[in-house]
């Protein structure tokens, strides 16, 4: 079984969720279960995969594009197991609650099993002038409010489907 595990990100955050889906898909997966974590601007063909876990950060309510386009591609090969996710909600509670605007979409193109919306991180000192700008206007707060026991509890869902096997109950 070969699994890719793919996203855009703008400022890390969104490869440190996939890094954890990752670690958590080749911990679960049989010993012989490949998984890759590519950036999706790297990724040519997806359909060397047998399930593809695709993830975007969210900047005023999008996909970025190069997982937009990923996404794309998925969609014109045969039908195999896909799951999406979103970081970018930020702040207690994660703000915003919503979807990204074409994530049904998207869903509905790739044929994708679920979608999950993660809570992001924000570090200003990453962001250039104009996103410093954008989340000084909104009083956006700083922090690290990713739930990795979330982004876990995911993995293992996603491990347990694909092998066929019952995911236990998250928290547990």
């Amino acid at each position: 079984m070969r699994v890719l595990v793919s996203t855009a990100s703008r400022h890390g955050s969104t490869d440190q969720v996939a890094a954890r889906i990752a670690e958590t898909l080749r911990a679960r997966l049989p010993g012989d279960a490949v998984v890759d974590v590519l950036p999706a601007a790297e990724v040519g063909d997806a359909s060397a995969y047998d399930a593809v876990v695709l993830g975007s950060a969210v900047y005023l309510g999008r996909w970025l594009d190069h997982a937009r386009h990923l996404a794309d591609r998925i969609a014109t090969h045969s039908p195999r197991p896909v799951w999406l996710f979103s970081v970018g909600p930020i702040g207690v509670p994660p703000k915003p609650t919503e979807e990204p605007v074409e994530v049904r979409a998207i869903v509905t193109s790739t044929r994708a099993r679920e979608h999950r919306l993660f809570a992001g991180r924000l570090d200003r000192h990453r962001l250039g002038f104009a996103e410093k700008a954008v989340v000084a206007a909104l009083r956006v707060p700083d922090g690290d409010f990713r739930d990795w026991a979330a982004i876990e509890a995911w993995g293992t869902q996603i491990a347990a489907e694909l092998t066929g096997a019952d995911a236990p109950a998250e928290g547990t």
